[in-house]
């Protein structure tokens, strides 16, 4: 009750400058190239927030750095509501493998998580493995590798926390994007990858690659048939492919509430659940304290990782 009542009466005491704002268009950062993943998000949520203001959100792609370079500029913005930025799961995972120009907590207002979706893990039929213990079998008696689209990327990450907690010997081989490491393992010059559902769907449905697991803490409304990794021999294995917005540091709050409620709204729309949610995504749509919360955690877990796997950035 008490947060309620301090939350309105900043509402109150800023209502005059959220009334205005925003005033002219907004400049999205997206830290990754036009038609990734994360773009394609931005796009869809930005039109539906531009809907809603009747002022466009104009997308700004600053790819580089594994999203070092666009988040970056996030965070040197003025804190007025008219830069934001889009993070995803190399914002957590960043900080460990590298010496970042910015805090990647203290430096945010961190608006909300828009989706989570699980990774799916995935080999070519011609391995011959029917399930993760047959996986982790195999690799016990031969040594394996795995691709990723790149260090510090959630396939990457992923693949450091099941070699982990497997005790297995697997060798990572970084490839540009994650869909060109899909294609090394259908060919079978991979043995497996952790990959979007996006990223895969074409070469499941073509039979040139086998879903063996979800990322998941739970099975996966798209893929109902899809176990767990966790239950399938590796019990508190868990990894979310999230992305979510951010402005920078000391966003006033009445600004902070208009582009939360936003953006929740935004996911609310038909045509946007129809469209994510059919890519396997799990609309979110937290609270500010929320979306920090996470962003701790995730922070503290891929340490751990980082720390015991000696993975480093070349």
């Amino acid at each position: 009750m008490r947060a309620t009542i301090l939350l309105g009466l900043l509402l109150a005491t800023g209502q005059a400058g959220a009334q205005a704002y925003p005033a002219r268009p907004i400049r999205f950062i997206v830290p990754s190239p036009t038609g990734a993943t994360t773009d394609v998000l931005a796009r869809i949520t930005a039109q539906k927030v531009a809907e809603q203001f009747g002022r466009q959100l104009i997308l700004d792609n600053r790819p580089g750095a594994g999203s070092v370079i666009g988040t970056d500029m996030v965070a040197k913005a003025a804190a007025d509501g008219y830069t934001i930025g889009m993070v995803y799961t190399t914002h957590t995972a960043n900080a460990s493998l590298q010496k970042l120009p910015y805090d990647p907590i203290g430096d945010f207002t961190h608006v909300t998580m828009l989706t989570s979706a699980p990774l799916l893990l995935v080999v070519a039929p011609s391995l011959g493995v029917n399930s993760v213990r047959e996986l982790i079998a195999l690799a016990k008696t031969k040594p394996l590798n795995y691709g990723s689209a790149g260090v510090g990327s959630g396939g990457h990450m992923s693949g450091e926390l099941f070699r982990m907690m497997a005790g297995i010997n697997i060798m990572h081989v970084p490839h540009r994007g994650a869909a060109a490491a899909s294609i090394d393992v259908a060919a079978g010059n991979l043995a497996f990858q952790f990959a979007s559902q996006i990223t895969t769907q074409a070469l499941l449905k073509g039979g040139r690659l086998r879903a063996l697991a979800v990322t998941s803490a739970r099975r996966a409304s798209s893929l109902p048939d899809a176990p767990t990794v966790a239950e399938s021999g590796l019990p508190g294995f868990e990894v979310l492919n999230w992305f979510g917005v951010t402005a920078p540091a000391k966003l006033p709050v009445p600004l902070l509430a208009t582009l939360n409620s936003a953006f929740a709204r935004a996911l609310q729309h038909a045509d946007t659940r129809e469209k994510l949610t059919a890519e396997g995504s799990e609309l979110v749509g937290n609270s500010s304290a929320e979306f920090t919360a996470f962003l701790k955690s995730d922070l503290a877990k891929w340490a751990k990782v980082v720390k015991e796997a000696g993975i480093r950035v070349d």
